[in-house]
This record gives C-alpha cells, sequence and structure tokens, in this order.
C-alpha cells in the first residue's frame, strides 16, 4: 500500500498483513509476472485516499472496477485524466450535473476538483487487467473496499454515499442510514441512465444534505 495516503494509514494500519490482502498482491505479482497489463498503473492503485483524507472525506461515489481501455483509470471513480476522451457513463453524469444544478459541461473527465474537496471516488475493486472488464473481481478487493465503507461508516457522521447501478446499491446493508445519507440511482451507463438516473438530482440533495448537517457544499463545477 502506498505510504502517500495520509491519515488513512492510521486506519488501515495491519491491512496489508492480512492474509487475503496479501494473496491479492500475490495475484497481481502474478499477472504481472504473466506481462498482463494492469489499468490503473501501480502507483495510482491507492489514489482516491491520497486526494480525500479520512478526515475530509463526506461524500463518497462507489464504482465498481477501474476503466479497462488504455489511459483511462487513474484511481479515482468515473474520472480519467484530461487529454482523454470523457467516458459515456460520465458524460450522463455531467447531463445530470447540468439539468440538477444548471452547471457547464466540463471539457474533460479528469475529477480531482471532487476528491479534494472530500469527494472518495471509490472503486470496489481498485484494479483491471486491459481489456477485460472485472477480471480482477474477487481477488480481495472487495473485501478491502468493504472494510473502508464499514470503517467510514462506524468512525464518521453524516456522510452522503451515492449508490449508482444495482452492484453499487447492494453495498447500503455496510451502511447505517439512521447516521448517514444513502442515495441510491440506476447506474449511469447508458444502458440504464434513462432507467432513473437522469432526474435523481442526487448533486443538489447531497449540498442540501450537507448544509443540513453544517457541512461545506461541494463545488460540483470542474
Amino acid at each position: 500500500m502506498n505510504s502517500d495516503i495520509g491519515d488513512w494509514s492510521t486506519y488501515l494500519d495491519g491491512i496489508s498483513e492480512k492474509d487475503y490482502f496479501q494473496n491479492l498482491l500475490g495475484f497481481l505479482n502474478q499477472q504481472m509476472q504473466l506481462s498482463k497489463t494492469i489499468y490503473p498503473p501501480k502507483d495510482s492503485w491507492f489514489r482516491a485516499f491520497e486526494y480525500s483524507s479520512f478526515i475530509n472525506t463526506k461524500v463518497i461515489i462507489l464504482g465498481q472496477d477501474p476503466y479497462h481501455g488504455e489511459g483511462q483509470a487513474e484511481g479515482l471513480s468515473f474520472s480519467v485524466p484530461e487529454g482523454i476522451k470523457t467516458p459515456p457513463s460520465l458524460k450522463n453524469i455531467y447531463k445530470e450535473l447540468a439539468t440538477d444544478l444548471n452547471i457547464n459541461t466540463p471539457g474533460h473527465g479528469h475529477l480531482t476538483a471532487w476528491a479534494k474537496q472530500g469527494v472518495l471516488l471509490l472503486n470496489s475493486v481498485l484494479t483491471v487487467e486491459k481489456g477485460s472488464p472485472a477480471s480482477h473481481a474477487n481477488q480481495g478487493w472487495e473485501v478491502f473496499t468493504d472494510y473502508v465503507i464499514a470503517l467510514l461508516n462506524k468512525n464518521k457522521e453524516h456522510l452522503v454515499f451515492l449508490l449508482w447501478g444495482t452492484y453499487a446499491g447492494k453495498k447500503a446493508e455496510l451502511i447505517d442510514s439512521e447516521r448517514h445519507l444513502i442515495l441510491k440511482a440506476p447506474h449511469p451507463s447508458p444502458f440504464s441512465a434513462h432507467k432513473g438516473f437522469f432526474g435523481c438530482q442526487h448533486f443538489s440533495k447531497t449540498n442540501d444534505y450537507l448544509t443540513s448537517t453544517n457541512q461545506q457544499n461541494i463545488n460540483w463545477q470542474i
């Protein structure tokens, strides 16, 4: 695990010694020895934790696994580096932002401006093989990220969890809805966005909740 994860290291101390995490690292090392291309690059696996410290995290946007196209994944759910074409799901997120908050659509898909405000852009699985979606599922990443969700749930108050799609929605069982706000909607993918993601108003609802709990709003404009 990176040494750059700041105050998260206090909460995640000892995780890398757990059997499941050692097995996960073994699997990833094996894949690299087989010359498989893994996204994102190794130094970006824990990027979400580097940008959004534990103490500052107040919104969690949960993705499934990283983009599997060349140059897309950068360790932040739904985000791609500047200069990379904005993926369809993120385009739909921008469409909802425009209708919900009248926000101008950015010309890129780089979401660090959100992360730096305390939006934890967390994928459930943090790596993927090039061109092979869900190829690193069930290798241990989910145990780790479920633990992160449980940590946030237990140790913080008044968080907002944005759970888009069936997969993310299942994580609601890890969250105390009495202490945190859970917002569910269909996935922003072109296959499902029209089934209720469009019009969900999750961004304004997030800010309304943050205001009501005396927290700073997120500036969603990038």
